[in-house]
C-alpha cells in the first residue's frame, strides 16, 4: 500500500473541497507570515532560499494530513527541524493526528514535532527570548493542540454515536409497527377463520339435508337453497377478506369498520344452528352481558361458535346444550356439550383438533383457561375466562 493512500478510517470521512481550499489557505497565509515576520528583522542571506524552500514544500504537503495525518505530520516536523515556515502546516498535522487516531498515537507525534522544534531552537534564532522559555512554549502549544484534538475526536465519537443510535431507534421503531400490523392481521385472520368454518359448516349441513331428502316440500327445498346461495356469498366475502389480509394489501376492514361480536350475539348464532337442525339447549345466566369487555365477550362468542360447528361436523343430529354463567369481577365461564355420535359414526379420514388448538390459544391470551374432554358419552368443551369488575 502507498504510504499516502487513505486507510480504512479517512475512507469513512473523505475530505471535501471546502476542508481542502481552508486548510491550504490557512497554510499558506501562516506559512507565509512567518517568513515575512522572520526575515524583516534579518537582512536576506542564505537561509531565506532554504526558508523559502521549506514553506513551499510543507504548504504542498499540507493537504496530505486530510488524508494520512501520522505520516504526513512526521514529514512536515522534519522540515520543521531546519526552518521555521514549517511550523505552521507542522502544528496543522499535529492537531489532525489528535483527531483523526488514537491517542497513543498523537502522542509520539507530537513528541517527535516538540524533538524537532528543539532542533530548530538549538540552531535558529528564538526571537529574542530564551531557549528555555522558547521550548517550554513550544510544549505548551503541542499540549494545547493534543487537548483540543481529542475534544475534537470524542465531540464527533458522540455525534456519531447519537446519529447510530436515532438509526437503529427508527429502524427498531419500524420493525415494531411491521410486528404489530402482523400480529393485528393474524388476530384479524384468526377471527375470520372461525366466522367462515362456522359459515361452511352451515352450509354443509344445508346441503347435506337438500342431498339426502329430495322428496321434502318443494318450500323447504328452495328455502334451503336460498340459505346455500345466502351463505355461499358471505362466505365468498370472508373467504377474500382473509387472502387479503394474508397478503401485504389493506383488508377491507381495516379501518376497524368490521362489527365485532358481543354476548348479545349469542342467541343469534343457535339460532342459526337450530336453523340448520341442530337441536341447540341454551341456557344464559349472564349478569349485564352488555357490560361485558370486548375481549372476554368476542372470546366467548368464540368458544360458543367453535363448540357449535365441531358439534355439526363430527356429532351431526346429536343435541348441543350451551351454558353461559357469570358476571363482572365473577368471571365468565363457558359451557358446550354435545353427545357423541354412535361407534364408527366419525367421518373417515377426519383429523380433528387444530381449531381447539388455536381456541385454547386465543382463551389463554384472554387471561382464562380451556379445557375439552369426551367422558360419559359425550363431548365437553369448558371455558373460564376472567371478567374485571
Amino acid at each position: 500500500m502507498n504510504s499516502f493512500s487513505p486507510g480504512p478510517e479517512d475512507r469513512d470521512r473523505r475530505p471535501g473541497t471546502t476542508a481542502l481550499a481552508a486548510m491550504l489557505g490557512a497554510s499558506g497565509v501562516l506559512v507565509a507570515a512567518t517568513i515575512l515576520g522572520w526575515w524583516s528583522d534579518h537582512p536576506p542571506g542564505p537561509l531565506l532560499a532554504l526558508d523559502l524552500t521549506a514553506g513551499a514544500l510543507s504548504w504542498l504537503l499540507t493537504p496530505l494530513a486530510l488524508w494520512r495525518p501520522a505520516a504526513t505530520t512526521a514529514v512536515l516536523s522534519m522540515l520543521a527541524a531546519v526552518s521555521p515556515a514549517a511550523t505552521p502546516p507542522a502544528t496543522i498535522g499535529a492537531l489532525q493526528v489528535a483527531r483523526r487516531r488514537p491517542y497513543p498515537v498523537a502522542i509520539a507525534v507530537s513528541a517527535a514535532g516538540l524533538a524537532a522544534h528543539a532542533v530548530q531552537g538549538a540552531w535558529r534564532s528564538t526571537g529574542g527570548i530564551s531557549y528555555g522559555w522558547w521550548l517550554a512554549l513550544v510544549t505548551i502549544g503541542y499540549g494545547a493542540l493534543l487537548g483540543w484534538g481529542a475534544w475534537a475526536r470524542a465531540r464527533e465519537a458522540l455525534i456519531r454515536s447519537l446519529h447510530e443510535r436515532a438509526r437503529r431507534a427508527e429502524a427498531e421503531q419500524g420493525r415494531r409497527v411491521a410486528e404489530a400490523r402482523m400480529l393485528e392481521r393474524r388476530k384479524i385472520a384468526r377471527e375470520m377463520h372461525d366466522v367462515l368454518a362456522h359459515r361452511l359448516s352451515l352450509l354443509a349441513t344445508f346441503a347435506g339435508a337438500m342431498e339426502y331428502r329430495p322428496d321434502s316440500a318443494p318450500e323447504q327445498l328452495s328455502r334451503a337453497a336460498g340459505v346455500v346461495r345466502d351463505g355461499v356469498h358471505q362466505a365468498l366475502d370472508e373467504l377474500r377478506e382473509v387472502i387479503s389480509l394474508l397478503r401485504d394489501d389493506d383488508p377491507p376492514h381495516s379501518d376497524g369498520s368490521r362489527p365485532q361480536p358481543v354476548l348479545a350475539d349469542v342467541p343469534r348464532l343457535v339460532e342459526e344452528s337450530r336453523d340448520a337442525g341442530t337441536e341447540v339447549l341454551l341456557r344464559d345466566a349472564v349478569d349485564d352481558p352488555a357490560e361485558a369487555p370486548p375481549s372476554v365477550a368476542r372470546t366467548a362468542y368464540r368458544v360458543i361458535q367453535e363448540g357449535l360447528t365441531n358439534a355439526r361436523k363430527h356429532a351431526a343430529g346429536q343435541p348441543v346444550q350451551v351454558a353461559l354463567r357469570g358476571g363482572p369481577g365473577a368471571g365468565l365461564e363457558i359451557d358446550v356439550r354435545n353427545a357423541l355420535p354412535p361407534e364408527g359414526a366419525v367421518p373417515p379420514g377426519w383429523s380433528g383438533g387444530a381449531g381447539l388448538v388455536g381456541l385454547t390459544e386465543r382463551v389463554h391470551l384472554a387471561g382464562g383457561r380451556l379445557d375439552h374432554q369426551a367422558v360419559g358419552g359425550e363431548f365437553r368443551l369448558h371455558a373460564s375466562i376472567p371478567w374485571p369488575a
